[in-house]
Parts: C-alpha cells; sequence; structure tokens
C-alpha cells in the first residue's frame, strides 16, 4: 500500500524503522504482561485476570504479523505481506473475542475471584501504556500508508480497553463485591472486537494518507481530513 503522496524514499525509512520498534515494544510488554497476569490470575482465582493475560498473547500474535512484514528490507515485499498479515490480525481480533466472551460467562457462573492487588496495578498501567503504543502505531502506519500497522494499532487499543474494563471489575470487586461488572465490560469490548476483525479482513482497516488501496477512489481524495487521512467518511480509522 503506498505511502502518503510526496513522501521521500528516506521518509519512507524512517517511519518503516518507527514501526518496527514500536512492534517490538508491544511484543516485549505483551509478554511480561501476559506473565504477571496469569500469575495473579492464578493466585487469585480470578478468570478475568486469566484471561486478560491470555488476551496479551493474542495481541501478541497481531503485532508480529506486522513485524514480519515489515522484517522484509524491500517495500514491494512489504506491500505484497500486508493482505496475509491483515488476515492474521482478524483472526486475532476473532481469537480475542471469542476468548473474552467464554471468560465473561465463564465468571458469571463460576466462583467468586478474591481481590488482586497485582492485578489492578497491573490493569491500571496497561490502561496508560496501550493508548501510547497504539497512538505512536497509528499514527506512524496511517502516514506511511499501512493497513497492517493502524488495524494492529486498534488491536493494542482495544487491549487498552480490556484493561480498563479490567481495572473497573477488579476495583468494583475489591471495593463494592460487585463481581458482575468485568464480565459485562467485556462482553461490550468482544462485540467491538468482532466488528474491528471483520474490518481488518475485508480490508478496511486503514485509511492510511493518501492512496490507500485497500481502496480509495480518486475522487475520495477531497475528503481527507485535517490530520492527513484520505479516504471518505466510511472509514473506521478516520
Amino acid at each position: 500500500m503506498p505511502a502518503r503522496t510526496g513522501t521521500s524514499d528516506r521518509r519512507r525509512e524512517t517511519l518503516t524503522r518507527r514501526i518496527r520498534l514500536i512492534v517490538a515494544g508491544t511484543i516485549a510488554y505483551n509478554l511480561v504482561e501476559a506473565a504477571v497476569a496469569i500469575t495473579a490470575g492464578s493466585l487469585a482465582s480470578s478468570a478475568a485476570l486469566i484471561g486478560f493475560g491470555l488476551d496479551s498473547l493474542v495481541e501478541v500474535s497481531s503485532a508480529l504479523a506486522v513485524a514480519w512484514q515489515f522484517s522484509a528490507r524491500d517495500a514491494a515485499v512489504r506491500q505484497s505481506r500486508e493482505r496475509r498479515a491483515l488476515r492474521v490480525i482478524a483472526l486475532s481480533f476473532f481469537a480475542l473475542a471469542a476468548y473474552v466472551t467464554f471468560e465473561a460467562v465463564r465468571s458469571f457462573t463460576g466462583a467468586d475471584a478474591e481481590p488482586s492487588t497485582v492485578g489492578i496495578a497491573l490493569a491500571a498501567l496497561s490502561a496508560a501504556v496501550m493508548p501510547l503504543l497504539s497512538w505512536a502505531e497509528r499514527r506512524t502506519g496511517r502516514e506511511l500508508g499501512s493497513a497492517t500497522a493502524v488495524a494492529d494499532s486498534k488491536q493494542t487499543m482495544l487491549c487498552a480497553y480490556l484493561s480498563a474494563a479490567l481495572l473497573v471489575g477488579l476495583l468494583a470487586n475489591a471495593l463494592l463485591g460487585w463481581t458482575w461488572a468485568d464480565p459485562v465490560v467485556a462482553l461490550v469490548i468482544a462485540a467491538v472486537a468482532v466488528r474491528e476483525g471483520v474490518e481488518a479482513w475485508r480490508g478496511d482497516a486503514c485509511c492510511a494518507s493518501g492512496g490507500m488501496a485497500l481502496a480509495v477512489a480518486p475522487g475520495d481524495a477531497a475528503d481527507a481530513d485535517a490530520d492527513g487521512c484520505g479516504c471518505g467518511d466510511g472509514c473506521s480509522c478516520c
């Protein structure tokens, strides 16, 4: 997928390196997050925390798809890999939705979890870190014209929402005894994940600047907004 019209080769290489660094940081953070969440969830008998840790591994699979695409040095090769990478990201959205739904339903019917201070701290940290990673990848991906980078940034943002939902659920459980709060919000997030997965599968996940393949008609260029999104009104990322 072509980058913004007028983007120099040097700028494209800079953006490509930036995406590689962002994706590497996302993978590293999610691996640590998964280990801490699964351990804390096991100690507290918290299905929500364990599910959150496994969701982090789903996010890793999405980030690995982007890393694989951008591991190619040649721009043409990266572009040829984009469709397959988008499919992997779409499947990771569906897997996330399925697992979150499963864990939410099980939380309604299972034993009450014990309060987890470690879980609350982890959820709060992730709710702060994930939006920053998502914003950086999305902004870079749109300038570069990468649908996969923008789709993966949505995956990261969805993890931020899940972190916030987990935080609310854990706090409600610890302070108010509301064990139902987390699974209710989790079901809403699962529905959003399905929608984003469908968009990624269709190739609608990104409206990167100028020349979106998947695909912006020439006449739609006039619909570009102030921050440079070269897409029409129906694009989800604008």
